[in-house]
């Protein structure tokens, strides 16, 4: 079948045509446990009735005005992310990439305006913030940035969870002007830091008047076990990135600001014909309220405890699984030897999973996620990773 598509995706094999909650079936009528929601978007599982009847209602009435007018769902949803998060305001666009270019745009701006003409920013090793071509270059990913260079200037890049690197790199650049960083690195492979890390970040912030940014695209929205991850440290970025599950499906991105950070931008800087427009601000909305009905992100952590725990039971004395982690509902499976291979023998099997780092498989289940699906999710790739690591 010939495709009109730019190929810019390896995809698998298989096209859905609808689903409910964690499942998903295909053309052939198939089911598959969708153990990746979409790479960490689709929180409340697919078709979700409450968003459902959002875009919908929505839908019947105003899709987009322009940001040259006020938009009362654009209003709500600030006001609603700004009281859960601890933040002071809100620029939305439409995707991750876009909202980590705003946080970008912060940066550079509170840098000129302590009269630094050629701001830097702190960023990690095998981060991920994007395909733009700031976003990539803030990337700590050569292959992601391969073909595309020159790159964007401007980045400092130290290893992830070293602070001491953090410190010698402040020292020896003095243009530094913010921190940005991952509260756990999701492509990088579920790299989760130090309990104090985050702490630390804040603090050498604070020392030497940088911006502490953090990248919660895919921490965010519960995925860890809290609204956002760095609320498991009791602390407040003066920058803070969100995407991805915001709206479950629906494209949307938020950068978040407080403190000095949130009165940086003024009429005219920043810009998104799209952002923050009628129709995906009310299913963000609809996903908010009904992660505080349902009591979604306090059973993450437990759901994703769970689900690490068995697979630790179930893989204990495999010598070619090297760790299994996770921070509530992300979840990382570290082997030995790369294992791509996985992700085709779990779709055969009606599971779609990922494997990232070419050696982590990286589960990242809606938070619907009931026990029974847990257990054929545990049971199955259990297997799986067994029959992979078996002496040929």
């Amino acid at each position: 079948m010939t495709s009109h598509i730019m190929p810019t995706y390896g995809r698998l094999p298989v096209t859905f045509t609808h689903g409910k909650g964690a499942w998903l079936w295909d053309d052939q009528g198939k089911r598959y446990l969708d153990a990746l929601s979409g790479i960490a978007v689709c929180n409340l599982g697919h078709a979700h009735p409450a968003v459902h009847k959002a875009i919908s209602k929505q839908s019947k009435t105003l899709i987009h005005t322009s940001n040259l007018y006020q938009v009362a769902a654009q209003e709500q949803l600030a006001d609603a992310l700004t009281a859960k998060s601890g933040m002071e305001n809100v620029f939305f666009s439409n995707s991750g990439a876009e909202a980590n270019e705003a946080a970008i745009k912060l940066a550079r701006c509170y840098g000129h305006q302590k009269g630094i003409t050629k701001p830097e920013i702190i960023v990690m090793e095998k981060s991920f913030h994007g395909r733009t071509l700031a976003t990539l270059s803030a990337t700590g990913n050569p292959k992601v940035q391969k073909g595309f260079a020159p790159l964007v200037t401007g980045f400092i890049r130290v290893p992830f969870n070293d602070i001491a690197a953090i410190e010698e790199a402040i020292a020896k650049h003095k243009n530094c002007v913010a921190i940005l960083v991952e509260p756990v690195q999701g492509e990088g492979g579920v790299n989760i830091p130090a309990d104090d890390y985050l702490n630390k970040i804040r603090a050498l912030c604070d020392e030497h008047s940088l911006l502490m940014m953090l990248d919660e695209i895919q921490t965010g929205i519960g995925r860890t076990g809290k609204f956002l991850a760095f609320q498991h440290n009791g602390i407040l970025p003066d920058v803070c990135t969100l995407a991805k599950a915001l709206g479950n499906g629906v494209p949307i991105g938020a950068c978040l600001a407080s403190g000095q950070a949130a009165t940086l931008f003024t009429a005219g800087m920043h810009g998104s014909t799209f952002g923050g427009n009628p129709l995906v601000c009310s299913a963000a909305l609809a996903v908010l309220k009904t992660l505080e009905q349902d009591d979604l992100i306090a059973q993450a952590e437990k759901k994703g405890q769970k689900i690490a725990n068995a697979f630790r039971e179930k893989l204990q004395g495999n010598a070619q699984v090297i760790d299994i982690r996770n921070k509530g509902l992300m979840i990382g499976i570290e082997l030995s030897e790369p294992c791509a291979a996985l992700v085709t023998a779990a779709q055969q099997q009606g599971l779609l999973i990922n494997v990232t780092n070419e050696k982590v498989i990286r589960l990242l289940p809606p938070l619907v996620i009931k026990n029974k699906q847990i257990e054929f999710l545990v049971k199955t790739l259990s297997t799986l990773i067994q029959e992979h690591t078996q002496p040929m």
